[in-house]
């Protein structure tokens, strides 16, 4: 079930595009990630009320710079928004600090937005998602990212980072599910934290900083990567905000990215359903932006 972004941001989340919305780091077993420098979070500057004047400049979405100038998402965050909206990558550690500056300073979103521009806090980018979106329940083609190069500055040019490693072609099935069970998975990503419940009902707090958590393997499917993130296991996970963001998996005492944060289920309590990265469908619309290993 298809979950519309700009709905979903009213309480301050991330839309998700399969089942149920997943996308943020969880508060249990789960730190800040300052070290994880190519990780970064998705802003987009636009319209709410339709009157042509942009009057929102937040983070949304949670991503990954896989070359200098690609940053990879989720296709359904870059989907479905208001003409003339514009889309930015931040690489900061805590963005959401910066943003309660700029409002505690009286600025407007496109003040904000300018601001984070000529200050280094973000660049501005192209985005593009796989055509085949939304597909369907075997393959949501849920993949996109922010382009940069076409653009005077990439974020390159202004951040230091290593960009992520990607799987090679059918990687996963290749090591099969006892490896990838054996082996250690990360998520990544700035969204919320698990639900918080209250006089008014569930709530996602947090937001907008760069955390970490560890996951374990679930399943492997045929685009899918279903990671639990259940706490007694001592596992974290994602929640709103992470849809786009990193799931690594160390290989060879190398992190590989291996899937995106898609979708999970709706308190951030149990499963990250990622998209693949290693797949024939994922590489072929990567193919034109980065070099592929």
């Amino acid at each position: 079930m298809k979950r519309n972004i700009l709905a979903l941001l009213a309480i301050g989340a991330a839309a998700c595009a399969a089942t149920l919305p997943a996308a943020a780091i969880n508060s249990y077993n789960a730190g800040p990630a300052p070290e994880r420098t190519e990780v970064g979070a998705f802003l987009a500057l636009w319209d709410t009320t339709g009157d042509a004047v942009p009057d929102r400049f937040d983070w949304v979405c949670s991503g990954t710079m896989i070359d200098g100038d690609t940053y990879l998402t989720a296709a359904h965050c870059t989907d479905d928004w208001p003409a003339g909206t514009r889309f930015f990558v931040s690489l900061e550690q805590d963005v959401q600090t910066l943003l309660d500056r700029a409002a505690a300073a009286g600025l407007t979103p496109a003040q904000t937005a300018a601001d984070f521009l000529a200050d280094g806090h973000a660049v501005e980018g192209d985005p593009h998602q796989d055509p085949a979106y939304p597909g369907n329940s075997a393959d949501s083609h849920d993949i996109g990212v922010l382009d940069f190069a076409h653009r005077q500055v990439t974020p390159a040019d202004v951040w230091d980072f290593t960009p992520a490693t990607l799987p090679t072609a059918g990687q996963l099935d290749a090591l099969g599910n006892r490896a990838l069970d054996a082996a250690q998975w990360l998520v990544v990503g700035y969204g919320t934290q698990e639900a918080v419940r209250g006089p008014g009902g569930h709530t996602h707090p947090g937001g907008g900083v760069r955390l970490k958590a560890p996951e374990d393997f679930n399943a492997l499917n045929k685009t899918w990567v279903r990671l639990a993130m259940t706490a007694p296991q001592g596992n974290g996970g994602a929640c709103y905000g992470d849809s786009g963001g990193p799931n690594y998996v160390t290989l060879n005492g190398r992190l590989v990215l291996a899937a995106t944060t898609i979708t999970g289920d709706v308190p951030c309590y149990a499963t990250n359903v990622t998209y693949r990265l290693d797949t024939v469908s994922a590489r072929t619309f990567l193919a034109p932006y980065v070099n592929l290993p």
